[in-house]
């Protein structure tokens, strides 16, 4: 079973991928990006109730 440190970089390092991609489609397909938005959000929320801060972390910022 993992540990919840190994949980929390799992999930850190998704949102980071997840914003990268974000970026890169914004402008070229928007549906897609609604849809990786929601993940966005459901991560954000996450990680913030593990206690994460996502002060340097959130390049969204939505």
């Amino acid at each position: 079973m993992p540990s919840a440190a190994d949980i929390i970089k799992d999930y850190v390092i998704e949102f980071s991928r997840l914003q990268d991609w974000m970026a890169d489609i914004k402008d070229s397909n928007p549906a897609t990006y609604e849809s990786m938005h929601k993940r966005y959000i459901e991560l954000k929320v996450t990680l913030s109730s593990l206690g994460v801060n996502l002060t340097e972390l959130d390049r969204i910022k939505a």
